[in-house]
């Protein structure tokens, strides 16, 4: 029993005695080694590039040079995103549409979806008819040229052309003849000079709307056709014979109609519309200009031939031509 209590008695006096003191210069070596030691394996932090526009690259150059110790030891496996702690109330974008909607990401960008094609053509004033003339195209054009007059009555309306009327293009009927007239008549109601185009075709209905443009305000691009024609009568099943003869008798009215406006605007008599409509009358940009449905041929570069071309006097002094008296 006195063995063992002498050897715990040992144990406990080794652990509790006093190591050796060290001398001075020992202690300053060991510290000079640990600073050595400390900068040796101290990693370097690269420094972000200054803009002092960017509010967030500006105060990470501020900590790190301040208290570089923040970055270094940025908490792992955390739900903040890296550096957000050291900004004391800081906003991030909601959702990726509010990014994209920014000022600050593009100024060019639209902040709101961009409108369907017919109301951008609309803001340039321009009317596109780009299909036969059924209901709801009348009713979007009609609507298109009120709308039009509405917002400035002084500027001009572009209507462009490129329909085969109120048949396709084998000759079956899609619409009454009324939906061409509809155009037609507010067309004649605006106040603005309205300056028509013909691009692809115009056929029938299309052929008028064309030609009731302002005048001298008529186009027809160089590839284009136009066609006038006599109406047709729509497919009558199984009526009985006094309705088709009703509804023939409504065609050949909505024929005449269209001959006199026809040769109201081509500056042709009735007569001469009315022979050429007995069958399918095709007109390219030329036949058109001299049948009097447009004024002129649009095809790129005109206005620098025109400007180039001599005036008579020039041609009259390249040819030797000299004028001897006033007549």
């Amino acid at each position: 029993m006195a063995m063992v209590g002498g050897t715990m008695m040992a144990a406990y006096l080794r652990v509790s005695m006093p190591t050796s003191p060290q001398s001075p210069t020992t202690t300053r070596r060991r510290c000079r080694n640990l600073k050595t030691s400390c900068s040796v394996n101290r990693p370097k932090i690269p420094m972000p590039p200054l803009n002092p526009k960017d509010p967030f690259l500006s105060k990470l150059a501020s900590v790190a040079a301040s208290s570089p110790e923040t970055l270094l030891n940025t908490p792992k496996n955390s739900d903040t995103l890296p550096y957000l702690d050291i900004f004391d109330s800081p906003k991030l974008m909601a959702t990726p549409a509010q990014v994209e909607r920014s000022v600050s990401y593009n100024e060019h960008r639209p902040r709101r979806p961009p409108p369907d094609l017919p109301s951008l053509l609309l803001h340039g004033r321009i009317v596109y008819i780009g299909m036969p003339l059924v209901p709801a195209v009348t009713e979007l054009v009609v609507a298109e040229l009120m709308y039009l007059q509405y917002m400035d009555p002084k500027e001009p309306i572009y209507i462009y052309i490129n329909s085969t009327g109120t048949t396709r293009d084998d000759g079956e009927t899609v619409g009454m003849e009324t939906e061409g007239f509809a155009i037609y008549d507010a067309m004649m109601q605006l106040k603005n000079e309205i300056h028509t185009v013909a691009v692809g075709s115009a056929i029938g209905q299309a052929c008028l709307l064309l030609s009731a443009g302002s005048p001298g305000k008529r186009f027809m691009m160089p590839h284009a056709k136009a066609m006038i024609q006599q109406p047709r009568i729509p497919s009558s099943g199984l009526m009985p014979a006094s309705d088709v003869l009703i509804r023939a008798k409504e065609v050949i009215i909505n024929r005449d109609n269209l001959v006199k406006l026809l040769a109201k605007h081509t500056g042709n008599s009735e007569e001469t519309v009315a022979n050429v409509m007995k069958r399918p009358y095709y007109m390219d940009a030329t036949r058109a200009k001299e049948f009097g449905v447009i004024d002129r041929i649009l095809w790129r570069g005109q206005e620098k031939v025109m400007a180039d071309v001599a005036s008579p006097d020039d041609w009259d002094k390249g040819a030797g031509i000299k004028i001897v008296d006033g007549f």
